[in-house]
């Protein structure tokens, strides 16, 4: 079950599951260049495709997310009493 759409000048390949796991790699080759979507029986596709540079989170966004996670796991935080003027509990 292989068929190809055409979406924002890019070709899109839709397969099943068993084709993707008997060819992973040249659908992953694929993806380099168009989106792939996987089939599921009864449920979501899956999309394989290569990210944008701005879709991916630099190391210092990576970090700065996990100090925050980090700050509400130990109580870190400030609770704002008064959503009207939420920088008098800020600052």
């Amino acid at each position: 079950m292989e068929m190809e759409y055409f979406c924002r000048k890019n070709a899109m390949q839709v397969i099943s599951t068993r084709e993707f796991r008997a060819n992973q790699k040249k659908y992953f080759d694929f993806a380099e260049n168009e989106i792939v979507l996987v089939a599921r029986k009864n449920r979501k596709p899956i999309a394989l495709y290569v990210p944008n540079d701005d879709d991916i989170p630099s190391r210092e966004e990576l970090q700065a997310i996990q100090r925050g996670l980090d700050d509400v796991r130990n109580g870190r935080t400030i609770k704002i009493k008064n959503s009207q003027d939420i920088w008098a509990d800020i600052l």
